[in-house]
Order: C-alpha cells, then sequence, then structure tokens
C-alpha cells in the first residue's frame, strides 16, 4: 500500500508518498506560502531531480490538489492516478489527554482535535485544514491522525502536574504533555533493535536536538517524562525559544518594554535560544559553530549553554529512571553536529558513557559512539517521523 503522509502548517504543508510494502519513499515535497503571495511547491521523487516552482496556492485544498498533481506528473510523478494512494497519515500536534495511540480519522476525532486547538493554536487548527482538505478530494481514503503528544499520555501524575493550583487542571488541563512523541518513540525503538534487545527491558533517555528540541526519559518502552510541557516553549534552550526560566521574566519584560503577554511570549518563542544568546548571529548550530570557532564570543556562549542544558536534563532523567542503559542523539542536530555531541558529552562522562571521539565525528548515520564495555551506551539514531507516521497508518487502517 502507498501511504501519504501530510504534516501540515499554517501556510506550509510538508508530504512524503512512502511504500508501506517496502517502507520507501517514493516522493517528498514542500508545499510553501500558502494564502500567501508567491506561493511555491518543492517536490523531488527519489531518484530524480528537485522541481521547484511558483503556483497559486489560496489554501490548503488548493495545495493537496497541487501535491497530488506532482504525484501524478508524467515526468515528475511517482503514481499513475489518485486512486494508487490507499491512506494518508496526519501529523497533528495537540492530542491532549484524548489520545494516548494514533486513530483513524472520524468526525468525533476532529471534534477532540478541535476541542485541544486552544493548546496548540498555531498547530491543530492548520492540522485540521489539512484533514479537511484531503477529506474533500479523497473521499472515501481512509486517513489516521498521528499525535505529538501522544506517546508522552504515559507519564504519571508526578511527572505531568505544575506547581499550580489544582484546579487550573480540572478547568484547563494545565500540565505537561511533551512533544516530538513519534520522534521519542520510534528513536527510542530503534535503538534497543540496533543493541539487539527489547525495549521493555531498557531506560533509554533520547535527546532530540533540532531547532526546536527536547528530551525524555523513556523506562522499560513507556515515557516517564520529558522537557517540553504544555507547549513546546518548555525544556532546552532551542533555535530561537527561551526554554525554561524563571516565569516572573515575563511580567517584568513586560513592564520595563511596555509589551503585552503576547509581545512577550512573541519574543520567547521567536527571537529567543541561540538567536537570542548569540546575539542575533543565527538560529542554525552549523552557523554558530563556525562563528565561534572565528572568535564569536557570544555563539560560543550560546553553544555551551545549549549543551549544559542538554547535560542537565540527562542527568534529572537519570535519576528519574533510578539509572540509564542508553542515551540517543537525534534530529537535525544530534544527528549532524558532532561539535555539539562532543561539549554534551563533558557533562555526561560520569554516567560511564565513555563516548570516543573518532566515532563521534561520524555524521548522519546510525552508530554507537561509546566504547565497547561502557556502562551506558550512547548512540546516534536518525529519526524518522514520516516512516513512523507511515506505519501507524497502515497498522490501523488494515485493522479496519
Amino acid at each position: 500500500m502507498k501511504v501519504l503522509v501530510l504534516n501540515c502548517g499554517s501556510s506550509s504543508l510538508k508530504y512524503q508518498l512512502i511504500d508501506s510494502d517496502t517502507e520507501a519513499v517514493l516522493a517528498k515535497g514542500l508545499c510553501e506560502r500558502i494564502g500567501i503571495d508567491g506561493s511555491c511547491i518543492s517536490h523531488q521523487p527519489v531518484g530524480g531531480e528537485k522541481v521547484k516552482e511558483e503556483a497559486d496556492m489560496p489554501d490548503h485544498t488548493a495545495a493537496v490538489k497541487m501535491v497530488i498533481e506532482k504525484l501524478t506528473d508524467e515526468k515528475a510523478g511517482v503514481i499513475s492516478s489518485l486512486e494508487e494512494i490507499g491512506a494518508v497519515g496526519h501529523r497533528v500536534v495537540h492530542g491532549g489527554e484524548d489520545f494516548s495511540e494514533a486513530v483513524v480519522i472520524d468526525e468525533a476525532v476532529i471534534h477532540a482535535i478541535e476541542g485541544c486547538s486552544d493548546l496548540a493554536p498555531l498547530h491543530n487548527p492548520a492540522n485540521l485544514i489539512g484533514i479537511r482538505s484531503c477529506q474533500a478530494i479523497m473521499p472515501g481514503v481512509p486517513m489516521v491522525a498521528v499525535f505529538d503528544t501522544a506517546f508522552h499520555q504515559t507519564m504519571p501524575k508526578k511527572a505531568y502536574l505544575y506547581g499550580l493550583p489544582y484546579e487550573y487542571y480540572r478547568k484547563y488541563k494545565i500540565r505537561r504533555y511533551g512533544f516530538h512523541g513519534t520522534s521519542h518513540d520510534f528513536v527510542s525503538k530503534r535503538a534497543a533493535q540496533i543493541l539487539g534487545k527489547d525495549r521493555k527491558d531498557l531506560k533509554i533517555i533520547v535527546c532530540h536536538l533540532g531547532n526546536g528540541a527536547s528530551v525524555s526519559a523513556v523506562k522499560y518502552g513507556e515515557s516517564v517524562d520529558t522537557s517540553m510541557g504544555l507547549t513546546p516553549l518548555e525544556g532546552l534552550i532551542m533555535g530561537t525559544r527561551s526554554g525554561d526560566m524563571d516565569p516572573a521574566i515575563l511580567s517584568f519584560l513586560a513592564e520595563k518594554e511596555g509589551l503585552d503577554a503576547a509581545q512577550v511570549i512573541e519574543i520567547c518563542n521567536k527571537k529567543s535560544g541561540v538567536l537570542g544568546l548569540s546575539d542575533g548571529a543565527s538560529s542554525d548550530f552549523r552557523d554558530l559553530v563556525l562563528a565561534a570557532e572565528e572568535g564569536n564570543e557570544q555563539a560560543g556562549h550560546a553553544l555551551e549553554a545549549y549543551a549544559y542544558r542538554v547535560g542537565k536534563y540527562i542527568g534529572a532523567y537519570a535519576a528519574a529512571m533510578n539509572g540509564v542503559d542508553v542515551i540517543a542523539f537525534t534530529a537535525g542536530v544530534g544527528e549532524n553536529n558532532a561539535e555539539v555531541r562532543a561539549m554534551v558529552a563533558q557533562y555526561i562522562g560520569y554516567l560511564g558513557t565513555n563516548i570516543d571521539p573518532e566515532r563521534n565525528r561520524i555524521r548522519g548515520e546510525e552508530v554507537i559512539l561509546s566504547d565497547e564495555g561502557a556502562k551506558v551506551v550512547t548512540m546516534v539514531v536518525p529519526t524518522n517521523e514520516e516512516l513512523a507516521i507511515a506505519r501507524e497508518t497502515v497498522r490501523l487502517t488494515k485493522k479496519s
């Protein structure tokens, strides 16, 4: 079966077409500036040339139509007709407490996703638009929602409750939800497979380090804690997000700068993190490494602060699980930035990681970084959220 995997943002749509029998990616692409002047699509059949062209996409329905046109195009296409798509898997950011696993989409599911929109106002409405658009163009094709938050629904109350009056949890469901769950699930499973072990026998810390970043504690196959919270703003210092900080800073900044709450949150989400710490040098870690090597002190400080926070979370989650067997680095920075991994390694050697500097130079591949006999196996495991979504889509649609 061929599965179309969609990830809809407010003005974008990422897609992959995956052959579920071989798990090979047949084509992938990105629609940008949907509903904005200058909208365009980038499309690449695997093994073929990437093509980018401007195209009028006033809404997501038009974008989905454009994706289908590209997939079935005589030259750049990889299928002959829409009928070859057996199912669609949708990434949905927030499932709240309603969803602890992926589900086949029906009207009740759509209503529940809408109910979580106040928890993810930038993401869930866009995800729903993508779902509705596909339903309009592909009536009768089964569709599945895979939630970023689902994997973390196994967290115990002691991990997900905040130190606020309990009535706010009862009334508004204010709690830690966590994100990147599809990645944390995939990587922890794959790490166990590489080691020839059952995930249910291991304590694994997954470090999903990209422009958005989070750490999770996966104990015997279940997420028991994770660094992101009610929103993706909590936790690590990220590309442009502040991560953990004293909440009183928000009102302090608002008063000093004459800002309202939304403006302060905008600063925390889009102007902070390593971008802010580097004094605007970059939010791209490759740029920051080069800048630091060239003597940019603020870039160096930003990288040091980032690595320090990752190291602290690893230590915290080793304590939360009363031990750790495996530490897995993944996502753009975790998979490819050897310099940042080396900086993190300075803080976790006490665990018995014994990271080999030569192995740590390998980028973008599955690799065990630790020496043989290390007490804690440290490794790089490239994530593949699209494949994980496709697998869940196949599992559920074959059942139905």
